[in-house]
């Protein structure tokens, strides 16, 4: 499968190199290591991109967003040439390796199975998983060139509750996890409660009228016609990260508002934009930077 044809955000590309796997494992191996190759000269470019000064007039949230697209593309455009990491890679797992491993480190999020039952009726308290239930270890979700990254770190840290809170309310966790990055920062812009502990809230969920438990107050940026502004608003503060992903997972399983989510089947693309057209946030271009997460999160899993 020739990727450098494909656009980078394709999310069905992982779908299309699984059914290659089953009959044409040599072939699917080569794709699968040019794959790594290209997050490994995304990543090389967005390093490059850090360490340029990004304070030019023309330089804004929006154009940072496409610029990071823009490489995203052009590293998979070049990885079809090659630095050789790739060769290296199918080398290796020919000796010894599976194509099992190979493949995308996330990829069990995408696999998954939805709980046999949801949480039933939409809560203001967040449900905690209950004492007994087994909570999966961190997987490795990015190359081991990239251990101890902040997207690394953040994925070990809240994986285990984004499956348990997808294993009882059957919200595909890379959305948890795509929203809790989008949101945060990834972890890096955490709501903070008064006193300067954490609030956990890394949804960035406001608390309405009927929330009756513990808030935040922050500034926060909105938007109004497409315009961004500043104002302070109210936020839902929890114990822990379990309450949190419990919290999020009723309101998009059980909410009306947030039906559509669901209907898209794990499309990460189409969740996004359901996302988007229930209002959960202001931003004109929240979809196609939710998307983008999504996709990081699915190229690498």
């Amino acid at each position: 499968m020739d990727i450098s044809s494909k656009l980078a955000l394709d999310t069905q590309a992982l779908e299309q190199l699984r059914g290659q796997a089953r009959h044409s494992p040599d072939q699917a191996l080569k794709a699968a290591a040019q794959q790594f190759e290209s997050v490994f000269l995304n990543m090389m470019l967005k390093s490059m991109r850090d360490a340029t000064p990004q304070d030019g007039m023309f330089d804004s949230e929006q154009t940072r967003m496409f610029t990071g697209m823009l490489d995203q593309q052009l590293a998979q455009s070049m990885s079809n040439r090659g630095i050789g990491l790739a060769d290296i890679m199918v080398k290796q797992l020919s000796r010894g390796g599976s194509l099992a491993q190979s493949l995308s480190p996330l990829q069990q999020l995408k696999t998954t199975p939805p709980a046999e039952t949801s949480i039933s009726g939409l809560s203001n308290t967040a449900r905690p998983t209950p004492a007994t239930a087994p909570v999966a270890a961190p997987a490795a979700v990015l190359p081991s060139a990239f251990n101890g990254s902040v997207q690394q770190s953040f994925v070990d840290k809240l994986l285990p509750h984004a499956l348990a809170a997808s294993r009882a309310s059957g919200v595909p966790p890379q959305l948890m996890l795509g929203q809790a990055a989008l949101e945060s920062g990834w972890g890096k812009r955490e709501i903070n409660n008064a006193d300067g502990s954490n609030s956990h809230n890394l949804f960035g969920i406001k608390a309405g009228s009927s929330w009756k438990g513990e808030l935040a107050e922050v500034m926060t940026t909105e938007y109004r016609n497409g315009v961004a502004y500043k104002q302070v608003e109210k936020f839902r503060a929890y114990p822990s990260y379990t309450a949190a992903f419990n919290d999020y997972a009723n309101m998009i399983a059980n909410n009306p508002r947030y039906a559509g989510v669901l209907q898209q089947g794990g499309n990460a693309a189409g969740m996004a934009q359901e996302i988007q057209r229930s209002g959960y946030a202001t931003d004109p271009n929240y979809a196609a930077k939710l998307t983008k997460v999504m996709a990081m999160l699915g190229s690498v899993g």
